[in-house]
């Protein structure tokens, strides 16, 4: 008898014992920000495949805001996401949208659109950018805690047929910047008479530094070229646009320094006169077009395998000037690790240029 109480008492103790050390063990887990849920996430189309990873993760974060859905995006038909939207607004959430006057409002009238209509007449009020330049942002901010953004316009074409790319960040205060500039495009002011706040523009989420870039207001493509100077090992690049010769330039000179550079260019228009292409084939430098069908509709940068520059900003003139645009920076090897991993993909059925068409001469200056 005394032999197995003296077995239970020693097994109470065991058990107390690895309560003790789980809990223990929890705990500094949790103190490190292991237990926690991802504060980011990071989705690429997969164009031919017909999935909708992208449209069902963006009709959760919908139904599961409570307070607010503030959207700044270019175009848009994707009728799931109306209904959701249509959904929260009668549950007294409070949905804004700003789009383009053409790509938006105008091009909702045409044959299977009339989803921004549909949102208007259920409540949720729609303003327009009503100028010549373009009202390109690609952005939702849900409950001022979580912004959404991306390469990725909000259209079946983009999500089904084209390379794309979503980066979601749980930050009030990233939130905060992207509300900012939100109200300010509300209250109508779309061009550079708002002043920049680019200073302040800086969060740094569990460690990782995030700079936020607003167009044409915030100068994007004079802190980008710091960045991509700053280039020590290697820099890879996806882009649907790439016409700025001053970033261009700077990408062939870290070339030239040894720095390894491989890019990959959208085929259509390319290869002419105004891209960063040819100048940077005839350095020898490796760059390839896309071969999707489609589009290749990236805006990306990733610089020594840890800062990655995405957003709706394209590397050109215009989206420096003259469009509404973001762009973040942002320094994490875990994020970048998954922007190379789509780059790595798209380069392995990408194509060389066709050499005929490029005319090392007369096509840009060569560095």
């Amino acid at each position: 008898m005394f032999l197995k109480k003296t077995e239970k008492i020693n097994n109470f103790s065991k058990i107390v014992a690895l309560a003790l050390l789980t809990v223990t063990l929890l705990w500094g887990l949790s103190s490190c920000g292991l237990l926690e849920k991802p504060w980011w996430q990071v989705y690429f189309t997969e164009p031919g495949q017909n999935k909708n990873t992208i449209v069902q993760s963006l009709i959760s974060y919908i139904k599961n805001s409570k307070r607010s859905i503030h959207i700044a995006a270019f175009e848009f038909n994707l009728s799931p996401v109306a209904d959701a939207l249509i959904a929260a607004k009668k549950q007294g959430v409070d949905v804004k949208w700003i789009t383009d006057d053409e790509h938006g409002l105008l091009a909702d009238k045409q044959k299977d659109r009339g989803q921004l209509a549909e949102l208007e007449q259920a409540g949720i009020p729609i303003k327009a950018d009503n100028r010549a330049a373009l009202m390109h942002d690609k952005y939702l901010i849900f409950d001022s805690q979580i912004v959404w953004t991306g390469s990725t316009n909000l259209t079946l074409n983009d999500i089904l047929k084209n390379n794309n790319n979503v980066i979601i960040i749980k930050s009030p205060e990233l939130a905060r910047i992207f509300e900012k500039q939100f109200q300010e495009r509300w209250d109508g002011k779309f061009d550079t008479s708002t002043p920049s706040t680019v200073e302040s523009q800086k969060v740094t989420v569990r460690g990782t530094p995030i700079q936020v870039l607003f167009s044409p207001e915030d100068n994007v493509a004079s802190h980008l070229l710091p960045v991509i100077e700053s280039a020590k090992s290697n820099i890879r690049f996806m882009t649907f646009s790439f016409t700025d010769d001053n970033l261009g330039t700077a990408v062939a000179s870290r070339a030239k320094a040894g720095v390894d550079v491989k890019g990959i260019f959208e085929k259509r228009g390319s290869d002419n006169q105004y891209s960063e292409l040819p100048m940077l084939f005839c350095a020898g430098v490796p760059v390839r077009q896309d071969s999707n069908p489609a589009n290749l509709h990236h805006k990306v940068f990733v610089i020594d395998k840890r800062i990655v520059i995405t957003g709706s900003y394209n590397f050109s003139s215009n989206a420096d000037k003259n469009n509404n645009e973001n762009a973040l920076i942002i320094d994490n090897y875990d994020i970048a690790a998954r922007y190379l991993d789509e780059f790595e993909r798209l380069w392995a059925i990408a194509r060389q240029p066709d050499a005929t068409k490029i005319n090392c001469v007369t096509d840009k200056k060569v560095i």
